[in-house]
């Protein structure tokens, strides 16, 4: 991952590009910049990254070279979302039903998350930005291998506390919310709560978050236009942005569209 530096987040003078559609672009950036900067940021960002599939058949690549692309969209996306201090990240990486793909699919996602955790847990702007990296969703469908990389980044990271990157892998949010309920269940038998006890705010600390602020903004790529499972009681209040674009052909701008979006809009929680 490319180190962040303190200098301006826009320089005006990239607009001089000798392709005119770059020129363009940056134009349209600048302006971009301009609406948003100075509005107020989700400090949660939810991310349901889809579209790779079919954006390598467009593309007549293979499957797997779509997911390698957007392996790498996502690389530009933390640093995107850091720059704006967009404080904590959960990507939807894996779902529970994923597993349902082929096997050669599968193991080769499975590499592919593996070794992008493997790099996190190498690349100093990690430490930089003082990122701490958490895993969530059933682990004890992973492999032995994944579950000690998940070890070793989650400890690496513990006392890292600027930012907060979640990677949902092996999640489903339903999954999520029968596990809290089993283990609040199981405390109640143990007597180390009583029944007074159970409130929202305890249903919160008892999933996989943890009781971690729930998502401001979720962004779903590719076009489909539902949740999918993904942190289904923390997103009772979130704004929802779904866009056309494929994930791994999501660009700056178009992050930078769903910023506008979400401040565009007013946040009322019921009221």
């Amino acid at each position: 991952m490319r180190a962040l530096n303190s200098a301006p987040f826009y320089r005006a003078s990239k607009i001089f590009d000798v392709n005119p559609l770059g020129v363009l672009y940056r134009l349209y950036e600048l302006f971009l910049w301009r609406q948003i900067k100075t509005g107020p940021n989700p400090h949660h960002i939810g991310l349901i990254l889809d579209g790779n599939r079919r954006f390598a058949l467009e593309q007549g690549l293979k499957s797997h070279e779509g997911h390698s692309a957007g392996s790498d969209t996502l690389e530009d996306f933390l640093e995107w979302c850091w720059r704006l201090d967009v404080r904590i990240i959960t990507l939807f990486a894996f779902s529970t039903e994923n597993f349902n793909r082929g096997d050669d699919e599968v193991a080769y996602l499975m590499d592919l998350i593996q070794s992008r955790l493997v790099k996190l847990r190498e690349d100093p702007v990690i430490k930089e930005q003082q990122v701490k990296v958490r895993v969530i969703g059933r682990r004890e469908n992973l492999s032995d291998e994944m579950n000690r990389e998940i070890d070793l980044i989650e400890e690496k990271t513990r006392d890292y506390s600027r930012f907060q990157l979640n990677i949902a892998l092996s999640y489903g949010g339903r999954a999520e919310i029968i596990d809290a309920v089993k283990r609040i269940a199981g405390e109640l038998l143990e007597q180390r709560l009583s029944i007074e006890d159970v409130n929202e705010e305890l249903m919160s600390q008892y999933l996989y978050t943890e009781g971690i602020p729930d998502p401001d903004l979720i962004i779903r790529t590719s076009g489909e236009e539902r949740l999918s499972g993904f942190l289904l009681w923390q997103s009772a209040y979130s704004e929802l942005y779904f866009t056309q674009v494929y994930w791994p052909a999501f660009r700056r701008i178009d992050f930078w569209r769903a910023i506008r979006t979400y401040q565009q809009r007013e946040r009322r929680y019921g009221r």
